[in-house]
């Protein structure tokens, strides 16, 4: 295995609907003083995807239900971005302690569905999941190897904390340009033996690997991955969500 490394990207700004998140990309990497080269991964936070997407809920058009309400009193929470997590929720996993646990529309099980308004403007606004984060990895991924010529698979990553372990970790939600899984299974390990369940997750751990050079507070979100040798394909956020056939907890 080559040596791996993890270039954040500063100096994005802060992020308007409309904006083109690749040129943003580009510029940063200037700034930076690198070059996209081939065989990089570039990994975006969600967040300013979804701003340039408009995907932005001004805190004071959010209604919340009475029932809301009671709830966030309780909790000492905000009654406006609770009401949202359930407004953008398919199914309530588990709801205690002031904590919503849903599934997303996208098939996502994360708090809140994945609404958030820290890194927005203050509290005045929350943001939410892209609509498609597939569709606006594809989207970047094209728009990257029109202007660099090559192809550059990009993941956009979200954090999401998980059962039985405390503290958050980043995850892939959309995945363009790789296959975001790495299987193993009938591979032998050093020792003969034959594997049979290992397939690893390669998209949310280059997702964490990033989220480690970037930070929380460091206003870097964006990051290339360097030496990693990815799979080339296709590939999706969505191959990572466990079909619920075959998952224990459902």
């Amino acid at each position: 295995m080559p040596e791996i490394r993890a270039i954040p990207l500063e100096g994005v700004g802060e992020v308007r609907p409309g904006v083109d998140i690749s040129e943003l990309v580009l510029q940063a990497t200037r700034k930076k003083r690198q070059k996209l080269q081939p065989g990089d991964i570039l990994i975006i936070t969600h967040k300013v995807v979804s701003k340039a997407e408009g995907q932005i809920i001004p805190l004071s058009s959010v209604k919340p239900s009475p029932a809301t309400q009671r709830w966030a009193k309780k909790f000492k929470l905000d009654a406006r971005v609770v009401q949202l997590g359930l407004n953008e929720s398919r199914r309530i996993v588990r709801r205690r302690n002031g904590i919503t646990i849903a599934e997303t529309r996208h098939g996502f099980v994360c708090a809140n569905a994945g609404v958030d308004a820290s890194n927005v403007d203050g509290g005045q606004s929350a943001v939410l999941l892209p609509r498609d984060p597939d569709g606006s990895a594809r989207q970047i991924h094209r728009r990257i190897k029109s202007r660099v010529g090559f192809s550059v698979p990009v993941i956009l990553t979200d954090s999401f904390g998980r059962p039985w372990r405390e503290g958050l970790t980043e995850v892939a939600i959309g995945v363009a340009g790789m296959k975001p899984l790495r299987d193993y299974r009938g591979q032998r390990d050093a020792h003969g033996y034959r594997l049979r369940v290992t397939v690893d997750a390669i998209a949310d751990e280059l997702a964490c690997m990033a989220g480690l050079a970037c930070g929380k507070l460091s206003r870097a979100p964006a990051c290339i991955i360097r030496g990693y040798p990815y799979q080339r394909g296709r590939g999706s956020g969505r191959d990572l969500i466990r079909p619920a056939k075959r998952d224990l907890f459902r």
